[in-house]
Order: structure tokens, then sequence, then C-alpha cells
């Protein structure tokens, strides 16, 4: 586990590729046909309580917010049931300031800009999203930091900060705009390109920091992962 915070209500961890949050059903019917449970970042957390002795913590380790199984960057846990309801309310009423890095495809406009398109459900394909004018109001504040040339591709590193929190929301924005991110195999490209080749290509999208006042001891946090391994070739290394 790659601990950013800790202390006896919290414990903010830095999520690698490849892992859900939460068990989304399938490794509880793997394990009752016999198979080897897959195991989730809540696993993960409540194994490491358990080896540093935090025996109480580690049977009321919850999640409080979620990330794509091939997101990674900062997750919060709750670790005491008394004060969950005060980090629920938190989130809920988007007192958490989250901030995420992105690629994306193409030369983003220079400066700032707030993405407003309405999120709905895709009715053609369960997994997805997509921008929709019956869809729920969703908010995204967006700043290019860098543009790179490489021959004949161009991307821009860009911050991303959430106003609202729709499943996918990040991603939907940047596609809908003509910039999808990097690796996003969902958003990314038509189903007639895809190759075996782009599956390896990882997704570009990284929850770089949460800010939030401590509700309990009353104390700002700013909580920040290092910067990312696969954003390395960028000059730019701490926005």
């Amino acid at each position: 586990m790659d601990i950013i915070y800790q202390d006896s209500y919290i414990l903010a961890v830095n999520k690698p590729a490849g892992i859900i949050i939460h068990s989304d059903g399938t490794s509880r019917a793997g394990e009752r046909a016999g198979m080897c449970a897959a195991e989730t970042l809540t696993d993960l957390a409540r194994v490491y309580l358990e080896n540093n002795g935090c025996v109480q913590q580690a049977q009321d380790v919850q999640a409080l917010h979620r990330l794509d199984k091939d997101t990674t960057g900062i997750v919060l846990f709750s670790l005491d049931k008394e004060t969950q309801p005060l980090f629920d309310e938190l989130i809920r009423s988007r007192n958490v300031h989250k901030t995420y890095l992105a690629v994306v495809k193409g030369e983003f406009p220079e400066g700032e800009q707030d993405i407003t398109l309405p999120i709905g459900r895709d009715r053609h394909d369960a997994r997805r999203m997509r921008v929709s004018k019956t869809g729920k109001a969703a908010l995204t504040h967006v700043r290019r930091l860098e543009v790179q040339r490489r021959g004949q591709s161009t991307q821009s590193l860009m911050l991303a900060e959430l106003g609202t929190g729709r499943k996918h929301q990040i991603r939907v924005h940047f596609s809908a705009l003509g910039f999808p991110i990097v690796g996003d195999g969902l958003y990314g490209r038509t189903s007639s390109t895809r190759t075996a080749a782009f599956t390896q290509v990882p997704l570009m999208l990284h929850a770089y920091e949460l800010s939030f006042v401590h509700p309990v001891t009353g104390e700002s946090l700013v909580l920040k992962t290092e910067w990312p391994s696969r954003f390395t070739g960028w000059s730019v290394q701490n926005p």
C-alpha cells in the first residue's frame, strides 16, 4: 500500500491501475465457483491495517468514493463507523476538492475553461456514459499545462478539477470535445479501430490531489501523490 495520509479516522492511499475499489459481485461469484477471488483496494487496505495492529479500523474500513479500475491516484477510506457519516456528508456536499492529471490527444486550447455538458447513460452500451440533453448537470474545470508534438502525434497535459461527480465525467467531457484521454479504450475511439496493441496503453488519468477541511479535527488537509511515473517526459512536474 502506498499510504498518502493516515489518522484515527481516515486513510488515504495511492491506488494503482487495474484494481477495483469495491467488490462488483464477480469475485463472490468466483468464490462460489471455486475460483480465486479478485482482490479489491478495500481488501488490501484491510490487510494493511490488520498487519499494523489496527484491528478495529480494519473491521470498519470503508471507501468514501470511487475511481475507475484503470484510473490511478488518491482514494479516501473511513476507519471509524461513528465518524464516517461526517465524511460521507463531506463527499456528498462537494466539499472535497478533487484535482486530476490527464493526457489527452490533440492540442487542447490554451488557458482555462469550464466544461458544462450534461451527462447521462448511453442507451446503446451499458458500460458507457455520454453527453445528453436529458442528462444530469456536470461541471469540469480544465487547464492546459503543456503541449507536446512528436512526429504526427500531438498530446496535451491537462489539469482537471471536478465540480460534480458524474460517472466517467472527465473521460466523457474530454471525449465529447474531441480530445479523448490517451489510453481510454471506452471513450477514445471507435470499435472498428480497436487493436490488441491499444489495450497496452495505460489510461492517462490520475487523481493527483484532494483538499478538504477534516470534519473531526478541523485541520485543512491538502493530500497529493508523487508525480506518476507514466507522466514523466513533461516539463511540468508540480502544477
